[in-house]
């Protein structure tokens, strides 16, 4: 599923015009991310969580030349999967 196809379920589900669904859409995911850039942690009961993790400078090789390359650090997202989505995927 992509996010128009969220929209036009979440407008079909609750009878409003596919305008006022995409805004909720939007804003939905738009707090999400601003939580994670802020640092914070999204949980939804039930679904998962949502969090981001830092990772530490580190030396790498360039697969094809084998040339050092330096890798900056960086912070990226990362889901765990509730215990009720697991257990609906594992029947």
């Amino acid at each position: 599923m992509n996010r128009s196809e969220l929209i036009k379920s979440f407008a079909e589900r609750f009878n409003t015009p596919d305008y006022e669904a995409s805004a909720f859409v939007n804003l939905f995911f738009e707090r999400i991310r601003q939580a994670l850039i802020d640092g914070d942690r999204v949980e939804i009961r039930g679904f998962g969580s949502f969090s981001v993790r830092d990772y530490a400078p580190y030396t790498g090789r360039n697969p094809k030349t084998g040339a050092v390359a330096t890798v900056g650090p960086k912070r990226l997202p990362f889901f765990k999967a509730g215990r009720r989505l697991k257990a609906h995927l594992n029947g």
